[in-house]
C-alpha cells in the first residue's frame, strides 16, 4: 500500500484549513447485551446505528454494511435471536454461515502463517469473508503459499493480486513539512483551549517540527506518534492560531466537521490530501492489517479512494463526520483506487482530544 507518505490534507488549501494552514499553508466491540435496543430514530446516522448495533450484539454480529441499492444497514448474524435484536435497533438482520469468531480464527491463522510483506487482509461482511489483497511485489512462491494458508480455511478468505505496492511515498508539494518529508494534515482537533492537527504516525515518525513550507517556520511541534501497529500522530500548533475545524474541498471551500466515527463497509467517501485533492470512493473492509515493509498496522480500513506521495496523514471523511486519518495504498488505477485510513475515533481517544 503506498503510504503515500506526507502528512495528510494538504497544504495548499490545507486539508485541515485554519491553523495548518497558516496563511501560506496550502495547508472491541463490547458484549452482547440483553436488553432491547432503543428505537431508531430519524435523525440515525449509519455509523450511529452502526456503533449501537455492535454494543448490542458483540460477537453475535460478524459484521455490519450498507446495502448498495436502498442504504440501509445490513447487520450480518448466526442466529434467529441475533435477527430480532437487530430489527429492534432499526437495521436489517441477515443469516451467514461464518460468525465473528470463525473471521477471528482466520485472520489469526494468516497472521501466524502468512505474514508476507506487501500483503493485507479485512473483513468484508458481504460475502462473509476475509479478503486479501496481495501486491506485485509478493513473489509467486510466496503467493502460492498464501493461496495454501486461504484455501485450508474452508472459504472463510478469498486472495486477489493487486496493482502497485504497499509502501510509503514521500513527495515535494505545498503541505506540511518535517524531517525532509511532505506530508498531508487530516484534521484540527482540540483539548480544552489548546489546539492540534492529527496526522499519520509513519509522518510524525520522521521528525518533531513541522511547517506549511520546505524550510519555513514551524508552525507545530510532535507531541505523539505511533507507527507501526497504529499509523497516527498528534502536533501541537506553537505559533499562536486557532484555525478552523473543517477539511479542505480544494474547489475555493471547505467541509465544516463536527463529529468523529468508524467506517461502515459501503459507505460513500471522500479523502483530501495535498497531492490527489479530494478523491471519492467507498468502504470495502474494515478490521483491515497491513504489511508494510517496515511493520505492520492494525485495524484499518480499505476503500476505494485514489491517493498518492504526499497524501499521507490527509482526511477521510463522510460530510460533516471525520472518518480516518489517510495511510497509504497500492496504487491508483483510472478513478479506482485502494486508500488505506486509520480510524480517527482510535487516535482522539489515544490522545484525549476531540474534533471540532
Amino acid at each position: 500500500m503506498r503510504r503515500t507518505f506526507c502528512a495528510r490534507p494538504a497544504l495548499s488549501a490545507l486539508l485541515v484549513t485554519g491553523t495548518l494552514v497558516l496563511g501560506a499553508l496550502g495547508a472491541v466491540p463490547a458484549a452482547a447485551q440483553s436488553e432491547p435496543a432503543p428505537a431508531p430514530t430519524a435523525a440515525d446516522s449509519p455509523n450511529a446505528l452502526n456503533a449501537r448495533v455492535e454494543r448490542q450484539l458483540g460477537d453475535d454480529s460478524a459484521g455490519t454494511y450498507l446495502d448498495r441499492r436502498s442504504g440501509e444497514l445490513v447487520v450480518t448474524v448466526t442466529s434467529a435471536s441475533a435477527a430480532e435484536r437487530v430489527r429492534a435497533a432499526g437495521a436489517t438482520p441477515r443469516r451467514v454461515t461464518r460468525g465473528a469468531a470463525q473471521l477471528a480464527a482466520a485472520m489469526d491463522t494468516l497472521e501466524s502463517r502468512a505474514k508476507i510483506t506487501g500483503t493485507s487482509w479485512g473483513v468484508d461482511p458481504r460475502t462473509n469473508q476475509i479478503a486479501v489483497q496481495a501486491d506485485r511485489s509478493v513473489s509467486a512462491r510466496d503467493l502460492a503459499r498464501l493461496r495454501r494458508v486461504a484455501d485450508s480455511l474452508d472459504g472463510a478468505v478469498r486472495v486477489s493480486r493487486v496493482p502497485g505496492v504497499f509502501e510509503r511515498e514521500v513527495a515535494g508539494g505545498d503541505a506540511i513539512y518535517g524531517g525532509g518529508s511532505r506530508c498531508s494534515a487530516a484534521f484540527n482537533v482540540s483539548k480544552g483551549s489548546t489546539k492540534y492537527f492529527v496526522t499519520a504516525g509513519h509522518c510524525t515518525n520522521l521528525g518533531a517540527n513541522w511547517s506549511a513550507t520546505s524550510g519555513g517556520a514551524a508552525v507545530g511541534v510532535r507531541e505523539g506518534t505511533s507507527f507501526p501497529t497504529n499509523d497516527y500522530g498528534l502536533v501541537r500548533y506553537t505559533n499562536g492560531s486557532s484555525p478552523a475545524g473543517n477539511v479542505n474541498l480544494y474547489n475555493g471551500g471547505h467541509q465544516e466537521i463536527s463529529s468523529a466515527a468508524d467506517a461502515v463497509v459501503g459507505q460513500a467517501i471522500k479523502k483530501s490530501g495535498s497531492t490527489t485533492k479530494v478523491t471519492s470512493g467507498s468502504v470495502t473492509a474494515v478490521n483491515v492489517t497491513v504489511n508494510y515493509g517496515d511493520g505492520p498496522v492494525y485495524g484499518m480500513v480499505r476503500t476505494t479512494a485514489c491517493s498518492a506521495g504526499g497524501d499521507s496523514g490527509g482526511a477521510h471523511f463522510a460530510g460533516t463526520v471525520a472518518l480516518g486519518i489517510h495511510s497509504g495504498s497500492s496504487g491508483c488505477t483510472g478513478t479506482n483506487g485502494s486508500a488505506i485510513h486509520q480510524p480517527v475515533r482510535e487516535a482522539l481517544s489515544a490522545y484525549g482530544v476531540s474534533v471540532y
